[in-house]
């Protein structure tokens, strides 16, 4: 259904952009897939967004507002997992819409957040604050945290100069055995490009991106944050930043927004082993004392070590009882436990525990197999990038003649 424009009202994306703009290629509401979502949206009583994305097709902005309000209030109604999956197709659909209007107007900033606000369309919560100053400096300084209590005490991890792909099969992908690689992203221009401030800010600073704030996402103050890159950077930069306010990058898809820090990486050939298919390419940018917790991940992982040093601490899969996983479905590949602050009394068992651990040194990527459990903590201000893949069959290890 189209409905004709009321006198006023902004000209539909489909009519095309005025001198300047840029056309963005929605869906037609006739579509089978828009018409059958727009139906398990009516079942669901969603009657007046429906009225609402009709107009929004027939050239009305305001009607596309709407419709993005009343799917953004469904999205944060209750806790995350009661929300009707319509209802974030729902959601994905209004933004493109209202993205389509700003960007045929050539309003591109304000559709690349509405954009971005489409892509985090889980988090919470949006905070606004104002934008500081420009630092003369293109570089943050670096303040160096220590490890927990206990660390590197034990077995480290296997370090190799240049890893040869037959090995790295051999000897630790089919093995399942942690190592770190050094000589393997010599050549990225991350390497030199990623330290300058002035230069992520030129290239990523208007883009919106999901944070997290506080100690960890297992902590019961830690929140989330909707802010632009440019703040994000002088959260890091700023002196006044606490512990408990923290601001942290984590496991974000950076490099689908912004193609210039993805022109900047390659994907290591490592990541093909046993015909591995890429699963995903996140970003973990934060200061230091940012923690990832105890977990564990599905996938085959090579975390790239960009800029500054990282400590990680990894248990083998095969004792995974003996570290207290959550019993919550959500949370069940992280665990109870909290190294930085083990409890004795709860845990009695899990200081007694052989691991092997590490610093990541600027300029090295650890591989972590599937399923091994992982703890991991920014010694300096820290950019990693993770590559996550998976292989749908076992390989097998070369003959040697």
């Amino acid at each position: 259904m189209r409905v004709d424009p009321p006198d006023g009202a902004a000209t539909a994306p489909e009519a095309g952009p005025p001198s300047g703009g840029v056309k963005v290629a929605v869906p037609p509401l006739e579509s089978e897939p828009v018409a059958g979502l727009l139906q398990r949206i009516s079942e669901e009583g969603g009657f007046a967004f429906v009225s609402s994305a009709e107009k929004a097709a027939g050239g009305d902005l305001t009607a596309a507002e709407a419709a993005r309000e009343m799917a953004w209030e469904q999205l944060h109604s209750g806790p995350w997992h009661s929300v009707v999956p319509a209802w974030r197709d729902a959601y994905a659909l209004t933004c493109l819409l209202a993205a389509g209007f700003h960007a045929a107007a050539g309003e591109f900033q304000e559709a690349l957040k509405i954009l971005d606000m489409d892509l985090e369309e889980a988090v919470r919560k949006i905070v606004g604050r104002s934008q500081g100053e420009e630092r003369s400096s293109g570089e943050a300084s670096v303040s160096e945290l220590r490890p927990p209590s206990g660390s590197l005490s034990s077995r480290m991890v296997d370090r190799q100069v240049s890893l040869s792909m037959e090995r790295f099969l051999c000897d630790h992908f089919l093995l399942g055995s942690p190592v770190i690689i050094t000589g393997c992203i010599d050549h990225w221009p991350a390497r030199t490009k990623w330290k300058d401030i002035r230069y992520l800010k030129q290239v990523a600073g208007d883009r919106t991106v999901p944070v997290e704030v506080g100690k960890n996402y297992l902590s019961d103050e830690w929140k989330q944050e909707l802010i632009t890159f440019s703040e994000f950077l002088e959260r890091i930069l700023s002196s006044e930043s606490c512990k408990a306010n923290l601001t942290y990058l984590a496991q974000h898809p950076l490099f689908e927004q912004v193609q210039e820090l993805r022109n900047d990486i390659m994907v290591p050939d490592y990541c093909f082993t046993g015909g591995g298919e890429i699963q995903s390419i996140n970003a973990w940018f934060g200061p230091a004392g940012t923690v990832t917790p105890l977990h564990h991940d599905p996938h085959h992982n090579l975390l790239a070590q960009v800029v500054g040093r990282k400590y990680v601490r990894l248990y083998p899969a095969s004792i995974s009882a003996e570290l207290y996983p959550y019993t919550e479905t959500m949370l069940s590949n992280s665990s109870q436990v909290d190294l930085d602050d083990v409890d004795p009394q709860r845990f009695p068992n899990v200081q007694a525990l052989q691991f092997v651990d590490c610093i990541l040194e600027e300029g090295e990527a650890l591989y972590i197999p599937p399923k091994w459990w992982h703890y991991v903590r920014s010694l300096t201000p820290s950019f990693s990038v993770s590559f996550w893949w998976a292989t749908s069959t076992q390989p097998i290890a070369p003959t040697r003649p």
